[in-house]
């Protein structure tokens, strides 16, 4: 031990030897004349926060042995076992990284699990390790509804209130989830993260959602210790913030006192189960051994502070009760509580050596499950109605409108849900009639908070929907993309695909808006979000591509739990037209065809020049091809309709097929799709000449200006001409 945990251990025995034994208890009795709790549920909530701490302790001494890679530990938390004993096994927790106590409880009340040995084959990073394989040291049990969370910015509030919405939605729509139609949502975090805007978003949205008279069955538990790694927070900050807020329901606790802190505890979850709304609790606790093993509280903390929150240990709180209770002796606490650091550490020195995960393939296997098979299945299966996929020529928006009505039809998990995309049917009415056809049930309007949005479908999906979110347009996602890359990506390789995030994003994006626009309404960058592990970005650039897209995202999500974003060109919704006024060139009927992720689309078969493009750049570059064509140069282009991951194989033989390539990149210079395009091509071994041209690196202006800096029909034009000229004079 260092001298700080040896000093705590120190304070712990001196204070269960100072006790006065009460008398003898029968443990089976009542511990108090005015407690329902008997002594051997206080024996049994202490050996879960014995067992918390223990594994404190042997992380820390497996990290300074370089055996072990995680340390941020429950010590001072243990307080929050008494959630374990308030809720039902049945209730699905989503949990701060210091509710050490609540897990090692939790499981406990699930035949056939072993928390010692499970969480030290986490801090190991062992592939034995039963929720994330080896990937991240996280609390998570399928058997005990624990749904593994990073939880460092409380990023997974927004997921506890979708479930909680979600978890009522399923038994309004007569759909069985994993979870009892009276279980509750527990969701804990710290008080340094119920600053977060993605905490005081969540809270607010389930808030709101309960004003509304929708059920909203979750309980915010706050484990407040007073400091966020060395920043401290205002005393009764907490209090101050949620303690009076209309329509949420607060409970304070002091979590160094279990039967104060069972009864109140207790007392909330009754509360949320009856009345199906969001309650608070304050849990006030108190850090020991620092932040993480790393940390050096003495550079930031005073030695009184520190030794003074020592006086808190709810561990030595728990043995005291023991002792005067006359539940145990403290001979018989101690030799208890020593026998359990000997299972911790003989566990501890069992798992040390396991092995670890040692290539990329095994890490990332449960990144982006692939089935084609199975997806191409699941997307063609007959419609509920025989004449659903109709052979008229449609717009773009009309054809997304009438996928999603005829998958609304066949499919009773889909939830169809945005900002203004029921009544009003979208700002482009891309979602029009939906709501009256299926119902607000199926079809409904959130607030106006990206967040919130996110964490609804995060929950939903959990629930077992295929949620369909619409963020009104691309540049608002990015307010809230840790709710896709920290959350919804992240679900499956934290849990090793126990747990799936299945969701469709469908998002207004990209530029070339006509008398409405602004960087807000015309945004061009689309990097963060292809860079996110195993999230499919699709860019149907036609009506017809736009249905099979869709289908197949949907598809890939219900049966791969895939994690899917539908970017759809705002331009290119009501287009028509593609060479001249009047043609009706870009309309396309949604014939119920599919496509397979990472699958192109050519048009034509050019031999001189292969133009490579996406949404808006695809009937650019048609107009390009047509005039390249009446100079007798004869171009193919290819539309990659998948933005991540790229269809290379496409790419690489049409590219071979002509030898030249020209990316047309709609997209920033900087940071944009043809970047990957050409190390894709480069890393495949294409020789020949490769040129792109793209939009400049600028937000997009108001106006006319707009023209000065988005790729046009004519600079693809020139620059395929250039790139011919070019070939025709290489010695």
């Amino acid at each position: 031990m260092n001298e700080r945990e040896a000093e705590l251990d120190r304070r712990f025995r001196d204070a269960v030897v100072a006790a006065t034994p009460g008398p003898r208890h029968v443990g089976t009795g009542p511990l108090r004349p005015d407690s329902p709790y008997t002594g051997s549920t206080v024996l049994a909530l202490f050996e879960a926060q014995a067992t918390s701490r223990h594994l404190d302790l042997a992380a820390r001494r497996l990290t300074a042995a370089g055996r072990g890679y995680y340390s941020i530990g429950s010590s001072g938390h243990e307080g929050n076992v008494v959630l374990a004993a308030a809720t039902r096994p049945t209730d699905p927790a989503l949990l701060h990284y210091r509710s050490g106590a609540f897990f090692v409880r939790r499981c406990g009340q699930v035949p056939g699990l072993d928390p010692i040995r499970d969480v030290l084959l986490g801090v190991v990073a062992a592939i034995e390790d039963p929720i994330s394989g080896g990937r991240h040291k996280v609390f998570g049990s399928h058997p005990a509804a624990v749904i593994p969370q990073t939880s460092t910015i409380a990023s997974h509030l927004p997921r506890a209130v979708g479930l909680g919405f979600a978890l009522d939605r399923a038994a309004r729509l007569g759909r069985q989830t994993e979870w009892p139609a009276d279980a509750i949502v527990l969701c804990t975090f710290g008080d340094a993260s119920a600053n977060h805007s993605t905490a005081t978003g969540a809270i607010n949205s389930a808030v709101h959602t309960a004003y509304q008279k929708v059920p909203m069955p979750v309980l915010f538990v706050c484990e407040d210790n007073g400091i966020g790694i060395s920043v401290p927070t205002p005393p009764d900050w907490i209090a101050h913030a949620y303690g009076s807020r209309p329509g949420l329901r607060y409970f304070d606790a002091d979590g160094s006192d279990l039967l104060e802190a069972l009864t109140v505890a207790a007392e909330a979850a009754a509360w949320v189960r009856e009345h199906r709304a969001p309650a608070f609790l304050r849990l006030r606790t108190v850090r020991l051994l620092g932040h993480a093993g790393s940390d050096v509280e003495s550079a930031y903390r005073r030695a009184t502070d520190i030794t003074g929150e020592m006086g808190r240990d709810p561990v030595a709180a728990t043995a005291r009760l023991l002792v005067t209770a006359g539940v145990a002796t403290p001979e018989e606490v101690l030799a208890h509580y020593d026998a359990i650091g000997a299972q911790v550490a003989e566990t501890a020195e069992k798992v040390s050596g396991a092995a670890k995960l040692d290539s990329a393939a095994a890490v990332t296997a449960p990144l982006a499950p692939h089935h084609p098979d199975r997806v191409r299945a699941d997307a063609t299966r007959s419609a509920a109605n025989p004449g659903a996929h109709e052979q008229v020529p449609m717009t773009l928006a009309q054809s997304v409108n009438h996928t999603l009505g005829e998958l609304l039809e066949r499919d009773g998990d889909l939830l169809v849900f945005g900002e203004d995309v029921g009544r009003k049917g979208g700002v482009y009415g891309v979602t029009k009639g939906l709501q009256k056809t299926f119902g607000r049930r199926r079809v409904f309007d959130t607030l106006l908070d990206e967040q919130s949005l996110l964490g609804t479908a995060l929950g939903a999906g959990l629930a077992g929907f295929v949620p369909i979110p619409e963020i009104q347009y691309l540049a608002y996602v990015h307010n809230a993309i840790d709710q896709i890359r920290g959350e919804a990506a992240t679900l499956q390789f934290f849990s090793g695909g126990r747990y799936r995030n299945p969701m469709v994003v469908r998002i207004a994006g990209f530029a070339y808006q006509k008398g409405f626009g602004g960087h807000f309404h015309n945004d061009n960058s689309v990097a963060a979000l292809r860079d996110i592990p195993g999230v499919v970005v699709a860019a149907p650039a036609r009506a017809d591509d736009a249905a099979a897209l869709l289908r197949t995202c949907v598809s890939a999500a219900r049966v791969d739990g895939r994690v899917c974003v539908f970017l759809e060109p705002i331009a290119l919704y009501h287009t028509r037209d593609l060479y001249a006024p009047g043609d009706d060139g870009w309309l396309a009927a949604p014939d119920g065809d599919t496509v397979d992720i990472g699958r192109a689309r050519v048009y034509g078969d050019g031999g001189d020049l292969t133009i490579v493009s996406f949404a808006n750049g695809v009937p650019m570059s048609l107009r390009a091809a047509r005039r390249l064509a009446d100079r007798g140069i004869d171009a193919r282009v290819v539309d990659l309709r998948w933005l991540a991951p790229l269809p290379v194989d496409d790419l690489l033989h049409h590219a071979r097929a002509t030898g030249r390539v020209l990316i047309a990149d709609e997209t920033r210079r900087s940071g944009g799709v043809s970047e990957s395009i050409t190390a894709a091509l480069l890393d495949a071994g294409f020789d020949g000449p490769i040129t792109r041209v793209t939009s400049a690196d600028s937000f997009v202006p108001l106006g006319p200006a707009t023209a000065t800096v988005l790729l046009d029909d004519p600079t693809i034009e020139a620059a395929a001409g250039k790139l011919l000229a070019e070939g025709d004079h290489t010695p």
